[in-house]
């Protein structure tokens, strides 16, 4: 039995509403959270991400609204995340609807929340977001992963939103994740978020191959090849973009479309 390739449309939330940016920064209204998804289930996504960006209390609030409201009128599973701390965000967030909870700069500070989580809710319910940036400053100990022109680096897991290195090899913080009881990986590159030149392949293949679980790509689609490369080359089980679907420059329909076309089993 051939495993089918997600396309998930990930909706970044401030004050209720979705907005996108390049590099984490310069942050543009996309439209209503629930409009959108709604458009995307229509579509055929196999999932939809949403991301409190801010986590401010004012957010968070607005956030469970969201949830409760999408899950009232949708039909395909919610994953949510932004400023998860404690059992009760998550048990909060599940109770409004949400299918998983996505754990980032929480998970760091604090990983026993993602055993605690895992083993709580379940491991299907615990997804470790992943933010990295690339370091030249190589260390000792830390996963050496060659670029496309030669060079090396380590990849640094960085919080708060991009803002904040901790100094800690993304690959490394992945396999713990996994041992931990994460059930999903959700990787996102500050280099290739919003650039839409493709996803950030070298580190993308990198976990894929050291985890057992399934990773989700995120960060920098642009065209219709780059959902190929994530797949192919990133060895990705799903692959997640925003701006491209909420400007209206491509489909869910069209890259699963164009999947099939090239061979990758998608559900259509």
């Amino acid at each position: 039995m051939v495993l089918t390739k997600r396309i998930i449309p990930c909706l970044d939330i401030k004050d209720g509403r979705v907005v996108k940016g390049t590099n984490f920064l310069g942050l543009k209204d996309a439209g209503d959270p629930v409009e959108l998804a709604s458009r995307y289930n229509a579509q055929g996504a196999d999932e939809v991400v949403f991301l409190d960006i801010t986590a401010s209390k004012e957010g968070r609030g607005a956030l469970i609204d969201v949830i409760r409201r999408a899950a009232d009128e949708l039909f395909l599973p919610l994953t949510v995340g932004g400023g998860i701390n404690t059992i009760d965000d998550m048990q909060n967030l599940l109770r409004a609807g949400a299918d998983k909870v996505s754990i980032n700069t929480g998970g760091v500070k604090n990983p026993d929340i993602i055993t605690k989580g895992a083993e709580k809710f379940g491991n299907q319910c615990i997804v470790a977001a992943i933010d990295v940036r690339r370091n030249n400053e190589m260390k000792e100990g830390a996963t050496v992963i060659e670029m496309p022109d030669g060079s090396c680096c380590w990849y640094e897991v960085v919080i708060y939103g991009g803002s904040k290195p901790t100094g800690i090899d993304a690959v490394q913080w992945a396999k713990e994740a996994e041992s931990r009881g994460a059930g999903e990986i959700l990787l996102t590159s500050m280099e290739t978020d919003g650039v839409k030149q493709g996803f950030d392949i070298p580190v993308t293949s990198m976990i894929s191959s050291e985890v057992k679980i399934p990773v989700i790509a995120s960060g920098g689609v642009g065209k219709l090849e780059h959902f190929y490369d994530g797949f192919v080359y990133g060895r990705a089980d799903a692959c997640l973009a925003a701006s491209v679907f909420h400007f209206g420059e491509m489909t869910v329909a069209d890259v699963k479309e164009y999947l099939a076309k090239k061979g990758v089993a998608v559900r259509l």
